[in-house]
């Protein structure tokens, strides 16, 4: 067998000792695995919790062919602990599982298999199925894409890069290379953490991998089961949710556009995000405060609209950082 590993799982997690358990467990029996070589990797992202002892607990009797290792990063941030992954693995791929998404026992297999099969792939997302602890509010089905749930069909797809659309980093599969050549050392969005909602690093960093020029697809022979507790679906977490993502999207619709015709494409979102706004008012404005799905759509155009505003009062565009999309 060869030494070198093939695949890196990691696992991004902040407090996740009591979802750890069962995600370590659904890695453990993976099927088909025995021909390549592959490692887990668990990135603690500044938890203060148990993470640590539960997963030291788990090293202590581990008696799988594959390593599972241990990293602490202190900045908080997913951007951060996905950065920490990538220099961590010794992987060509690297998988990354959220600690509440539960793969089925042939993601891993699958996961190898398909790059095998697209030597241009730079990244690949998963099918991503709900579980919902209570069930979801009427017309939910029109914002759960954002929350990680991707259903496409069981055909592979190709994103192209006019469609505007991408995976989320949960369940995405990262050619190494396609991250090193492509992705800055320092992205402009780091991640939500506690205070700030601010998200879209996701969108960022495969932004800078398809304009480098790798493919990105989905891979619906790689399926997940999403974990979504009730207080997920609550407005007092939606609403700053949706308003986060909203709120990053100067930077994800501004990767892949030319810098001399970011002022016109800037007013030409303005004005299609003002569309969007009144549209809608006229539109569910007799159902306002009682349709939580409406209320999140327009916390999104509003934030979208204020998006570059935002982030260049806050100092997100300092001489730094701005060259990350230029």
């Amino acid at each position: 067998m060869k030494n070198n590993i093939d695949l890196t799982v990691a696992i991004p997690t902040y407090n996740g000792a009591k979802r750890l358990p069962q995600l370590l467990e659904k890695l453990q029996n993976q099927q088909g695995t025995e021909s390549f070589n592959w490692e887990i990797i668990v990135v603690d992202n500044n938890s203060h919790d148990a993470t640590a002892s539960i997963i030291k607990k788990y090293q202590s009797t581990w008696q799988c062919h594959y390593k599972l290792k241990y990293v602490f990063e202190p900045k908080q941030g997913l951007a951060y602990a996905r950065e920490r992954a990538i220099m961590e693995s010794q992987g060509k791929l690297i998988a990354f599982l959220d600690d509440d998404n539960y793969p089925n026992n042939m993601w891993v297999l699958a996961a190898y298999k398909f790059a095998r099969n697209h030597p241009h792939v730079g990244a690949y997302g998963s099918q991503i199925h709900p579980q919902w602890e209570t069930k979801p509010p009427e017309e939910f089905a029109r914002i759960t894409p954002f929350l990680a749930i991707t259903e496409r069909g069981n055909i592979p797809l190709l994103y192209e890069a006019d469609q505007k659309l991408l995976p989320p980093g949960a369940g995405l599969v990262i050619n190494k290379q396609a991250w090193l050549e492509c992705v800055p050392n320092q992205m402009i969005l780091a991640g939500r953490i506690s205070g700030n909602m601010l998200a879209g690093e996701d969108i960022e960093m495969l932004s800078y991998i398809q304009r480098g020029g790798w493919e990105i697809w989905y891979n619906p022979e790689m399926e997940i089961y999403h974990q979504i507790p009730a207080w997920r679906l609550t407005r007092e977490y939606l609403i700053p949710f949706f308003e986060g993502i909203g709120l990053s999207r100067y930077v994800t619709r501004m990767v892949n556009i030319h810098p001399r015709l970011r002022p016109i494409f800037s007013i030409g979102y303005i004005v299609n995000d003002i569309r969007k706004i009144i549209f809608h008012f006229l539109k569910y404005h007799l159902r306002a405060k009682t349709n939580l799905v409406s209320d999140c759509e327009m916390q999104l155009f509003i934030s979208s609209l204020i998006s570059p505003f935002y982030l260049w009062f806050n100092g997100y565009f300092s001489h730094k950082l701005k060259d990350k999309i230029s």
